[in-house]
């Protein structure tokens, strides 16, 4: 009887969260991209194994990953993580801490910064009289904020937690224009008696909406920069729809001395691209990590996902992955961990160096 309980509490749970879901999507009539480099993803240990992470993190990056795998912190913890992407043209920063309440509940806040420095502006190049200047050209930034407040909460059926994610996005594109956003995320996470663990996560559950300000004195400047070719002012709206994760995980111990953890990831997309599962309503991308540890000191972890169709110019369809490889060390509380990553497939794109680390607080005291 008890265990027929818990599965329907899980299951009431679940529904719960579907329907929410449902309800947004069929209450939005605007689907845009926007806020992309919020899911380039956080922690080298996690990229190492292509973000299938969705089931069972659970340190300090859970506010990004899960934040319902918060709860299991034992006491507080920091992050930090630097990369740099496009031949480090960008570069993406990222710091995390979060700490136990109690028992039953956690928070975290994180802070995550994309940005590319240095940019020349050659709006002005030229002159009314079609001179060419070249000490007209001046430098901006454009930068990329995501601050993140989230909160953790076990539920009455063991084994099973919840988390929130309360988000603030701040875009800045030099003088030209800037933005605010504001969304919410929501997961859970199970747990079973023999290390198997379920993950749901939505992303912008409620959309994440991004209003602009555009400053048109300098949007005149260069509304006619090419002859018979006027911009027109943008749109300064943008929505963000929501993107479902769902991950299952298994810890396999050997000896006591060496484990094997294996995840995967379905990253669904309400929208038809690429990926390699893809509909009109939705896309699925699977996602493949594993980690083998050594006295959870030395980790070796290895990934593959984001697998897409890609047109071939033959007009036949070829199917690419990205693949990713990472080690990590841990000892005394202090964990170093590298990823080497691609953003694009396993032959075109850049691959990507990251490096992290994550602290117990508790070495302090």
């Amino acid at each position: 009887m008890c265990i027929f309980v818990k599965k329907l509490h899980l299951k009431s749970y679940i529904t719960a969260l579907f329907t929410i879901m449902s309800l947004t999507l069929t209450s939005q009539t605007t689907r845009k991209y926007s806020n992309e480099f919020m899911n380039i993803g956080v922690d080298a240990a996690a990229l190492g194994m292509s973000n299938a992470v969705t089931s069972h993190t659970s340190d300090v990056n859970s506010g990004y990953w899960n934040p319902a795998g918060l709860l299991i912190l034992e006491d507080s913890q920091l992050s930090l993580m630097h990369s740099s992407y496009f031949a480090n043209i960008a570069n993406y920063d990222y710091a995390a801490f979060a700490m136990p309440l109690d028992d039953r509940s956690a928070i975290g806040v994180s802070l995550i910064r994309f940005a590319v420095d240095d940019i020349l502006n050659t709006t002005q190049l030229i002159d009314a009289q079609g001179n060419i200047n070249y000490d007209r050209i001046s430098l901006f930034s454009t930068a990329d904020y995501g601050l993140t407040f989230s909160y953790a909460r076990d539920l009455p059926v063991q084994g099973l937690s919840y988390g929130i994610n309360a988000k603030v996005i701040r875009r800045i594109i030099g003088d030209f224009a800037s933005s605010w956003g504001f969304g919410f995320d929501a997961g859970i996470q199970f747990e079973t008696d023999n290390n198997l663990k379920f993950g749901i996560m939505v992303r912008d559950i409620t959309t994440t909406y991004n209003t602009w300000t555009i400053d048109e004195d300098e949007f005149a400047t260069i509304r006619d920069a090419v002859e018979g070719q006027n911009q027109e002012l943008p749109e300064t709206t943008e929505i963000t729809i929501p993107k479902l994760q769902i991950g299952i995980s298994k810890l396999v111990d050997f000896n006591y001395d060496y484990t094997l953890l294996t995840s995967v990831n379905l990253n669904v997309r309400f929208e038809e691209n690429n990926d390699v599962i893809s509909t009109s309503f939705a896309s699925v991308n699977p996602a493949l990590g594993f980690e083998f540890g050594y006295l959870e000191t030395v980790y070796l972890r290895a990934g593959m996902g984001n697998f897409q169709n890609e047109l071939q110019i033959d007009s036949t369809e070829k199917l690419s992955f990205q693949p990713s490889f990472g080690v990590g060390f841990k000892y005394n509380g202090v964990q170093i961990d590298y990823a080497f990553t691609d953003i694009g497939d396993q032959s075109v794109a850049l691959y990507s160096n990251v490096f992290s680390l994550k602290i117990d607080l508790s070495i302090f005291r």
